[in-house]
């Protein structure tokens, strides 16, 4: 079975229920650097990622914002001098999806591709 960075995100109308904590638990360990947070009682993934300076995160999000146009799915960018925080969570379900997770393992890989 391929790891989720080799997965592409299957586009989501809605319509369908969001992750359940069972389904979260499962594939949460492909991605343990993300933690699964609650924001206005949506859970999301998020993940500060750390770089040297305001430029370095600012380029990151840039790849990371290609990415999400080449899946077709976006996250929220937030960048800070010396770091990025990127989250993601499926709009139209109100929730986590696969997508979710399959873009996190995504965005590591871009990661990792820095340091």
């Amino acid at each position: 079975m391929p790891g989720l960075k080799q997965e592409k995100c299957v586009p989501c109308r809605g319509g369908i229920p969001p992750m359940t904590p069972a389904e979260i638990e499962q594939v949460h360990p492909q991605v343990p650097q993300w933690t699964v947070e609650q924001d206005s009682g949506i859970d999301h993934l998020r993940r500060v990622f750390p770089f040297k300076d305001f430029q370095a995160a600012l380029e990151f999000a840039d790849r990371v914002g290609a990415l999400a146009e080449e899946q077709g799915h976006h996250p929220v960018l937030t960048i800070e001098w010396g770091k990025a925080t990127v989250q993601w969570w499926t709009h139209k379900i109100k929730g986590l999806h696969r997508n979710d997770f399959i873009m996190a393992a995504q965005t590591d890989d871009l990661y990792q591709r820095d340091i």
